[in-house]
């Protein structure tokens, strides 16, 4: 359970850099970002996961494959971290509204939700003693 929270939020960190923790300051910035339209085809990544005081725990380089059918974006991820340990993962992200998703994977328990425009901010959840909590937001 702890290795599927990790990799979920090295994913928000991943989707998050550079945004703004409030989605709205971006409205009126022109281009709007179309995250079905981004992350078609190969996109290719790294970053790394923190600790809740900043302390790097491990790198990572991501490779992603996304396609998209309707109103469905599904990604292929294949991680592998600093220590050559390797992770996959794949992603369904439906549009749910203007400009909100939500997204599901196999390996991880709960729903993550969603807006965007020039930024995409998800709040990822996870079910634990029956009640779904929060593990990370950025709205």
């Amino acid at each position: 359970m702890k290795r599927i929270l990790t990799l979920g939020l090295a994913l928000l960190m991943l989707m998050l850099a550079g945004c703004s923790t409030e989605v709205t300051e971006y409205r009126q910035q022109q281009p709007a970002l179309d995250i079905f339209h981004y992350f078609q085809g190969r996109t290719e990544a790294w970053g790394m996961v923190q600790d809740r005081n900043g302390k790097q725990l491990r790198r990572f380089h991501v490779e992603i494959d996304g396609d998209v059918v309707g109103d469905t974006l599904t990604l292929h991820e294949r991680f592998v971290y600093d220590d050559g340990e390797k992770q996959q993962r794949v992603w369904r992200i439906r549009r749910t509204g203007d400009n909100r998703y939500q997204g599901t994977a196999g390996d991880f328990e709960g729903v993550a939700s969603g807006r965007g425009r020039q930024c995409l901010s998800l709040a990822l959840q996870h079910e634990r003693r029956g009640q779904r909590q929060p593990v990370a937001a950025a709205l």
